[in-house]
């Protein structure tokens, strides 16, 4: 079994606090939080331990890997923290919200060697992943387009999205991954536009809550992604793609597939009330692919590389909001 410790007993900490306790294969043992009663709290729920420093979370005679499902702030001091001790990493994205540093924290994990797995859970969904093995696979031929649609039921609170890195870094990044993941194709330039529609205070932290971002890929191939902050009407996620031979498309997923048929009129079941209700089991998929890695000695997938890869993407839409013009992914 793999010791595993976990950084962050916060919402997203809880949600893989749960995933950890439920796996197996896992040894569930500590959990630190700046909050010493909100982690004894968490921990005591799972049969784990509070961790009383950092340094007790990543020893490696107790441990072999850390989730590391902190702030954002701190997500590359930890992965740095886990380098230096030679302990496997799972971390939630994004490895920093400066591109720069997060490049020079990638580069400093892999120089120590450690396994090291970034949580993009969403490829994990039965899906998109069904979706993908359809494009690798050649059934639709060459890929030609994309449309990606990322649509949250309600804004979040205005302090949320005031240390969020703004809609391009925090919620289309997930779409930009997926695209580049679907397609085994890198981005060469995006284009992105928006506006505050549901918000207008948004345009105060110089961020959108509604954009659709365009994305030209290496072969020529184009990429349009739709995010929305809020819907009204329920979470909504879909991706379809079009290639030279046909198309493949991860529907639209309701929150029941229960239809109700009267006399001209069909009634079918809503969307799911929020992004974490539709994308729940993903988080466990991704740490079974992670264990899977530790245990078999492989390279996990999502890698530190691919998250700079999709981070690139949102620093260039980020860039382009400001410009109004086409920016190159660096």
């Amino acid at each position: 079994m793999q010791r595993f410790a976990l950084i962050g007993a916060g919402f997203i900490g809880a949600v893989h606090a749960q995933s950890l306790a439920a796996n197996p294969d896992v040894d569930f043992r500590f959990v630190y939080d700046v909050d010493r009663a909100r982690a004894e709290k968490l921990a005591a729920s799972h049969g784990a331990a509070a961790a009383s420093s950092l340094e007790q979370l990543v020893d490696a005679s107790e441990v072999d890997a850390v989730l590391i499902a902190s702030s954002t702030n701190k997500h590359a001091d930890h992965l740095r923290l886990a380098a230096d001790a030679g302990v496997a990493a799972l971390c939630e994205k994004p490895i920093d919200l400066d591109l720069e540093r997060a490049r020079e924290t990638v580069e400093y994990v892999e120089e120590s060697g450690i396994t090291a797995m970034v949580d993009f859970n969403r490829r994990f969904d039965r899906d998109y992943a069904e979706l993908k093995r359809t494009v690798d696979a050649g059934e639709i031929g060459t890929v030609e387009l994309l449309q990606l649609s990322s649509r949250g039921p309600s804004m979040p609170p205005l302090e949320y999205i005031a240390v969020s890195g703004g809609q391009m870094r925090d919620q289309t990044v997930h779409f930009f991954d997926l695209a580049t993941w679907i397609t085994g194709l890198d981005a060469v330039a995006v284009y992105a536009t928006g506006s505050a529609l549901a918000e207008p205070r948004v345009a105060e932290y110089g961020d959108v809550d509604t954009s659709i971002a365009t994305v030209r890929l290496a072969n020529g191939a184009l990429v349009q992604i739709d995010s929305i902050r809020r819907s009204g009407y329920g979470y909504d996620e879909r991706i379809e793609v079009f290639g030279s031979e046909g198309l493949v498309e991860a529907k639209r997923h309701p929150a029941g597939q229960v239809a109700r048929y009267g006399k001209g009129v069909i009634v079918g079941s809503g969307m799911h009330a929020g992004w974490f209700e539709r994308v729940q089991p993903t988080y466990a998929a991704a740490l079974a692919e992670f264990v899977a890695a530790l245990e078999g000695g492989h390279a996990p997938s999502p890698s530190l590389r691919d998250a700079l890869r999709a981070q690139a993407i949102a620093e260039a839409a980020t860039r382009s909001l400001a410009s109004g013009r086409e920016e190159p992914v660096e």
